[in-house]
């Protein structure tokens, strides 16, 4: 796959953060280092990478009865829509984001924490974590998303935001949402270094063989991120499929 590339380079909302990418990049990254997937162009130097969390038992909540946190959802059996509407992921005027990630094709969304993590297009909330599960003492990659929110597209593509401050009322698998529509709010729990931002993954939903592993990322999201900045529509779906059909769905990281 060809190396990413930003077709308009955001303004820097945070100098500091790209300075500082190293030493935060030490403390994030929580999987081996190595290439690229198969077909991607070798990854240039890292910033800042986060994992996720898989399903588990049901948590009790505050003042309130147990709820399964995280979950996931069986995706829809039903062919992709074509031409749907797709828009950037974080609704803010400031955003930053870097057309690479550590170990794994990602990338992280910098904005102030609470500004709304929105539907990229039309699908159904496919998986749900409201409790913040990670301990640098703990494994390193299976919950490191902290609360997050894995939405199954109409396209048949799976995006995933992670780190976030909240996940919205009402957001729930199996929920239908909109494009725009608001699924949370930038945060920084889980393994994000006290750093504001989302961690945005693309994939396919492997249904019934599915890991974190997988739910994180496996294509580099720039490309889209770029077009839907701009007002544009690009799609990932045809990507997201040969994917799919060269790696299948991987056991293990």
């Amino acid at each position: 796959m060809p190396s990413p590339t930003i077709g308009r380079r955001a303004r820097p909302a945070y100098p500091l953060l790209l300075l500082l990418a190293p030493v935060l990049a030490a403390g994030c990254a929580t999987t081996r280092p190595g290439a690229p997937p198969a077909g991607a162009a070798p990854t240039p130097p890292a910033m800042w990478s986060t994992g996720e969390q898989p399903a588990a038992a049901a948590t009790p909540t505050a003042g309130g009865p147990a709820r399964p946190a995280p979950s996931s959802a069986t995706p829809s059996a039903s062919a992709p829509r074509a031409g749907l509407r797709h828009v950037f992921p974080v609704r803010a005027g400031n955003v930053d984001y870097h057309p690479t990630h550590a170990a794994y094709p990602a990338t992280d969304l910098f904005a102030n924490c609470g500004e709304p993590f929105v539907a990229v297009t039309d699908g159904t909330v496919l998986q749900v974590s409201r409790v913040d599960r990670y301990s640098k003492r703990g494994p390193q990659g299976p919950e490191n998303g902290g609360l997050s929110v894995s939405l199954l597209g109409d396209d048949g593509v799976r995006y995933y935001g992670s780190h976030l401050s909240v996940v919205s009322t009402g957001v729930d698998v199996g929920v239908r949402v909109r494009a725009g529509q608001q699924l949370g709010k930038v945060g920084r729990t889980g393994n994000a270094n006290n750093v504001c931002h989302v961690h945005f993954g693309i994939s396919p939903p492997c249904t019934g063989k599915d890991g974190w592993w997988i739910r994180r990322g496996v294509l580099w999201p720039a490309r889209y991120l770029d077009s839907w900045r701009r007002g544009g529509n690009r799609e990932p779906a045809a990507e997201v499929t040969a994917w799919q059909r060269k790696h299948g769905c991987p056991k293990a990281p």
